[in-house]
């Protein structure tokens, strides 16, 4: 398979787990979670969801093995998780991922200076719009808003964080059993936070339980099978940034469905890290499809994938 035809069916499978995990506020913002305390909501939500996941990936296991990388791997999982549904019960959808989304910028940030990797040029433009945009949601969120409202905003900044961990990790772990890693992820998380879904006490119903089994299937394991199938020929940097694919939809399915409606500073922010992914993914690649190598800035820049440990 050519460099070119193995990048552009790594940017697929990308896409596919963008579009499955943008159901994500479609389960959490459903009313049959209301009656569920809002402070604890996300906890029990990420308890269910991984819950249900690791039990669709446990049969696909295959070959496990030890890899140092895989302790960061879990431990952002599990953050990611937790920090993200909990932004999305305490804020707007769109502010909960469009938040998440600053993990190009966190990605690039681990990259550069822990460890050590090059930087595709081209891909620092969807970086400086997102930049632009989540900045603006920052900016007036926490000027409109308080309690909860707020801290779910800093909830959903710190789940950018952690998914860019999570992406990383990943990315050196490429070469193994796909089901192996994201099983093990949703078992740590499942572990870590069953103590206090106990102490809590609240158990869903069937009913529940039946949508939080889609939950955990369709937006959180197969999704993640195919970001690992992906990163194999794409960077870790622009797989994050395909994935602000998933930011577009997930407001757009809420509205749909639920009728909450982002805010104006909202869909101006997104509009801009959007722009940033159309100038990126759709102009520059129609006008420079094979552009001539370029003068090496300070950092070192290519245009192939961001080379990654072996396992």
């Amino acid at each position: 398979m050519s460099s070119t035809s193995g990048k552009f069916r790594g940017r697929l499978w990308v896409i596919a787990a963008a579009l499955m995990w943008s159901s994500s506020g479609l389960f959490a913002k459903a009313p049959i979670f209301d009656a569920w305390p809002v402070e604890a909501r996300g906890m029990l939500l990420a308890f269910w969801r991984g819950f249900f996941a690791m039990l669709v990936l446990a049969p696909g296991v295959r070959r496990p093995r030890w890899n140092f990388f895989l302790v960061p791997m879990v431990i952002c999982f599990t953050a990611m998780n937790l920090s993200y549904l909990t932004a999305m019960t305490r804020t707007t959808a769109a502010n909960a991922i469009w938040l998440q989304s600053t993990a190009p910028w966190w990605v690039f940030l681990f990259s550069v200076l822990v460890f050590r990797e090059p930087v595709v040029r081209r891909d620092l433009l969807p970086l400086v719009f997102g930049v632009l945009g989540v900045g603006t949601i920052l900016g007036f969120e926490f000027a409109h808003s308080q309690g909860l409202a707020r801290g779910g905003v800093v909830w959903g900044l710190f789940s950018g964080a952690a998914y860019a961990g999570v992406v990383l990790c990943m990315g050196r772990l490429r070469q193994e059993n796909s089901p192996w890693l994201v099983a093990l992820n949703h078992a740590v998380a499942v572990v870590a936070i069953l103590p206090w879904v106990v102490a809590l006490g609240r158990w869903p119903s069937l009913v529940q339980l039946l949508v939080l089994a889609g939950f955990g299937a369709l937006q959180m394991a197969i999704p993640y099978l195919c970001l690992i199938r992906g990163l194999r020929s794409v960077s870790a940097q622009e797989a994050v940034a395909i994935g602000l694919l998933e930011p577009v939809l997930i407001p757009v399915w809420v509205f749909l469905a639920w009728r909450e409606a982002p805010a104006p500073w909202t869909i101006a922010g997104a509009g801009l890290i959007l722009l940033g992914l159309v100038l990126r993914y759709v102009v520059w690649e129609l006008l420079w499809p094979s552009c001539p190598a370029e003068e090496p800035p300070a950092i070192a820049v290519t245009d192939e994938p961001i080379p990654m440990a072996e396992a």
